[in-house]
């Protein structure tokens, strides 16, 4: 399975990404959402997108609505990993295409990869 983690924070996205890797999972990263967009159209078939909400040039919200607009073979399951919890932000993330919402802080990363096994079952 193959997962593109989007975060503009060098350390969050690389303790992310090995977490994810040591459970055996394909991992792409970028760090915007141009750079998310990008990767999606050229690494092929992307499994999951995980995606903070708060960065630079598009927020989570403008990446999703982006990530529906591709034209891809196939739709990858987009699950936001941020610090913003307020109820707002979560069903913004749903109702633009988002299957789950974590909050980083709620959770150690191996709690992440766990819960987001869940979620893309």
């Amino acid at each position: 399975m193959k997962i593109l983690l989007v975060d503009d924070d060098a350390f969050l996205r690389d303790m992310y990404a090995t977490k994810f890797k040591e459970e055996g999972y394909l991992v792409v990263v970028a760090k915007s959402g141009v750079q998310a967009l990008s990767a999606l159209k050229d690494e092929g078939d992307v499994d999951v997108v995980m995606l903070d909400m708060i960065m630079p040039g598009m927020n989570g919200i403008e990446i999703l609505k982006a990530i529906n607009e591709l034209d891809l073979s196939k739709k990858p399951s987009c699950i936001v990993l941020s610090n913003q919890s307020e109820n707002s932000d979560v069903d913004d993330a749903i109702k633009a295409g988002a299957v789950g919402y974590i909050v980083k802080a709620e959770m150690i990363p191996s709690d992440v990869v766990r819960e987001v096994k869940k979620m893309i079952k």
